[in-house]
């Protein structure tokens, strides 16, 4: 039951990033992919969020993994994050491709730390 419930939040994940991220693209401009930096800082973001309810508030394990290993995985994307640094590469883009590589890690970090601080609140 418990593979049901994470494979049904991965579902859900991955729906609710593609309309973030086609949102997103629509309102930017230019080719740095925003829509998928800011899926992963989100992404980031809640699992830090629910890594420090389970490990502070005493949210149990079941819901703790369909929210990491179901929706954050199914939301968050490191193969399209990969993709496009590569695509900015290969277009001469290497300012923006690394900006993609180093500044969608670090913030993404920076993101899952802020949620795992704000949940040991």
């Amino acid at each position: 039951m418990v593979a049901f419930a994470v494979a049904i939040a991965a579902g859900a994940g991955s729906v609710l990033r593609y309309l973030i991220d086609q949102l997103v693209q629509y309102r930017s401009h230019g080719d740095f992919p925003y829509g998928t930096f800011v899926i992963n800082l989100t992404g980031s973001f809640v699992l830090g969020l629910s890594t420090g309810f389970a490990l502070h508030h005493g949210l149990p394990s079941t819901p703790a993994l369909i929210v990491g290993a179901g929706f954050a995985s199914g939301y968050t994307t490191l193969s399209t994050w990969a993709w496009e640094t590569l695509a900015l590469a290969e277009a001469g883009e290497l300012l923006e491709g690394a900006l993609n590589i180093f500044g969608s890690f670090a913030a993404g970090l920076a993101a899952g730390a802020v949620g795992l601080a704000l949940a040991s609140l």
